[in-house]
């Protein structure tokens, strides 16, 4: 794990095992398989893929609200792997999570001021007084103003585009050094969204919080990221910084996903790529690499091995026995 980086993870795994009802038999997914990145300090590092492919699984094991099957997980270059009790409680302080639904991740029975007030009260941080001002002044510094307005309301008092501030405000009162923000703006008007990626940049240009930025969405993830690694069925198939990879992605499902995403330059016309056919099923994943029953380009090597992440220049990785850039 280099200096620089905040997070790192290695050969980092997560499988859910299940029964089945009907046979009773025993079977698993594995929702993250064998990843391995760095998240460095001071940047927005962006995840995305479609649906189910398991980028919101990998955020939850960053901050520790899941334990991983197999593998490492660094902060500051300590591993926090099997930490309990107050050395975790430590480390989760400065790891904090937004999530996708401002509607189901607040407590509708908590006011504005209890909502952000309860980190510094379940990690005893200064007394009443100065919980109560820390609360004012990030509530002030989230948009929600002028604080005094808000402190008595409820979640169900607010609009969808306040209750993502709130769930930041609640993130950040602690003051966090690593900030997952899983889709916070999926469920949001698109004249809201604006706003709170603004709001994400501003953490980072004014409090240096390093943040892990997961969406489907190309367009806001170009506009907001540093670097990017693109999933598929639990693994990394893509990674490097943002504006190369989608200028110049080289796996076919990373060509696939950015040749969906509509140009702002109408005179600009992108070659369109496809994914063949539909995901796999996750319970009985394909021999070889996860995605050769979609791509183009299969040849029978990849059904025989998994390719790994291979450089294609300095800083940019794909996972492909056959990569070609548009």
């Amino acid at each position: 794990m280099r200096n620089s980086a905040l997070i790192g993870v290695e050969n980092l795994t997560k499988i859910f095992p299940f029964r089945e009802r009907m046979l009773g038999k025993e079977k698993s997914i594995r929702a993250v398989d064998n990843v391995s990145l760095e998240v460095r300090k001071g940047e927005i590092y962006g995840l995305a893929g479609e649906s189910g492919c398991g980028k919101s699984t990998l955020g939850e094991l960053l901050v520790s609200l899941q334990r991983p099957t197999s593998g490492s997980i660094y902060v500051d270059g300590q591993e926090i792997t099997n930490q309990r009790g107050r050395i975790l409680k430590k480390f989760r302080r400065k790891m904090q999570i937004i999530f996708q639904d401002p509607y189901e991740s607040l407590d509708p029975r908590y006011t504005v001021m209890g909502t952000v007030m309860e980190p510094l009260n379940i990690h005893h941080i200064g007394s009443l007084k100065f919980r109560e001002e820390k609360a004012i002044e990030t509530l002030d510094k989230v948009g929600l103003r002028p604080p005094i307005r808000y402190l008595a309301k409820l979640p169900g008092d607010l609009s969808g585009g306040e209750r993502q501030r709130l769930c930041i405000a609640k993130a950040s009162v602690l003051d966090p050094e690593f900030l997952v923000a899983d889709e916070p703006v999926s469920m949001l008007d698109v004249s809201i969204r604006a706003g709170i990626l603004e709001l994400l940049k501003n953490l980072r240009e004014k409090d240096n919080v390093t943040c892990l930025f997961i969406s489907h969405d190309f367009a806001t993830i170009g506009y907001l990221t540093d670097r990017i690694a693109i999933m598929y069925l639990g693994k990394i198939v893509e990674e490097g910084p943002t504006v190369e990879v989608i200028q110049k992605p080289f796996h076919p499902y990373s060509r696939a996903l950015i040749s969906a995403v509509p140009s702002p330059n109408p005179d600009v016309k992108r070659s369109e790529v496809k994914a063949r056919g539909t995901i796999p099923d996750p319970i009985d994943l394909p021999s070889g690499c996860k995605f050769r029953t979609r791509c183009e380009c299969v040849q029978r090597k990849c059904s025989d091995m998994e390719p790994q992440l291979e450089n294609v220049s300095k800083e940019h990785r794909v996972a492909c026995f056959y990569p070609l850039s548009s």
